[in-house]
């Protein structure tokens, strides 16, 4: 065994290494389009998918369940869209809008759907809050699999997804079509979603899709720097709050890889070398001594006057 854990929880660490990965990458899409909030309103979105997955057979079963959530956050994105398109209603009032309504409706969902034979041992409200452990080698090879096709296509499109999220008019003037890249965005940022609502819960994916992106972006000026960074804070974080969890024997997963991520952003925010609070103090510090500090004019204008 690695690490004494047990085999189910090796699967488990394999999993939320992978989709940690996964979620630090697409993260970084989701920064530079300034939509931060859009992966919280999807992976609320998704919770009525979730439960209609699960009334549909009666049973739990996570290829169904996960095609439903992607089904349902697809849905909700594109009413986002319908509803900043057609009204005066902004993006983040519309982000607020679908997720609010949705995760209500998935809650209500929820609550009718306990009723049924079976399903207080279905695990369905793990969804909300996550619950890794619950998770079995069949899960984690879906998970796994489909994470990986979300790297894959961030890695083989590296170079359009530059141009498509620097200079939109540019990439369009070369023939790249935003209409495509806007849905293959959005695609790969549903596909993290919904494979990581059963580790994390649709309350706590938001926040490992952001924070590992925005630690990275502390330490880096660099695009590509900055994805490979967030990527590495992803998985650490996903490793770290599993191991917690493992050894806490019972502790929740989801919240203790959020408090890991978040426990980076810490670091990051102080130590960082771009724009860390230490590195920015010393040098304002650095600054005020230089401009306090008499040029040369002024230092022969200050001897002349003592000479007199």
């Amino acid at each position: 065994m690695i690490l004494g854990l047990s085999h189910n929880a090796q699967w488990v660490l394999l999993s939320t290494l992978i989709l940690g990965t996964a979620a630090g990458i697409i993260g970084c899409f989701a920064y530079w389009k300034r939509q931060s909030l859009m992966s919280d309103a999807l992976s609320h979105a998704a919770l009525p998918g979730v439960i209609c997955g699960f009334a549909i057979l009666g049973v739990k079963n996570l290829p169904v369940m996960i095609a439903g959530a992607a089904a349902s956050a697809l849905f909700g994105a594109l009413l986002i869209h319908w509803i900043r398109s057609s009204s005066r209603v902004k993006e983040d009032a519309a982000m607020g809008i679908i997720l609010s309504v949705f995760f209500g409706l998935g809650v209500m969902l929820l609550t009718f759907v306990n009723r049924m034979a079976g399903a207080s041992q279905s695990g369905l409200d793990s969804f909300i809050f996550g619950q890794a452990a619950s998770m079995v080698s069949k899960d984690v090879w879906l998970m796994a699999g489909l994470a990986l096709l979300v790297l894959f296509i961030s890695m083989i499109a590296f170079k359009e997804w530059k141009l498509f999220l620097f200079d939109a008019a540019f990439a369009k003037g070369l023939g790249l079509s935003s209409r495509w890249m806007n849905s293959l965005y959005m695609f790969s940022l549903v596909l993290v979603i919904v494979i990581g609502i059963q580790a994390v819960g649709v309350i706590l994916m938001a926040a490992l899709l952001i924070t590992p992106a925005v630690s990275a972006r502390y330490w880096t000026n660099s695009f590509k720097g900055m994805m490979i960074l967030s990527a590495l804070f992803g998985g650490g974080a996903g490793v770290i709050g599993t191991l917690l969890s493992a050894y806490g024997k019972g502790w929740p997963t989801g919240p203790f890889i959020v408090i890991a991520a978040a426990s980076l952003f810490v670091v990051s925010l102080a130590l960082g070398v771009r724009k860390g609070l230490l590195v920015m103090g010393i040098q304002q510090y650095r600054q005020r001594k230089l401009l306090n500090k008499p040029s040369v004019h002024q230092r022969g204008a200050l001897e002349r006057g003592n000479s007199a």
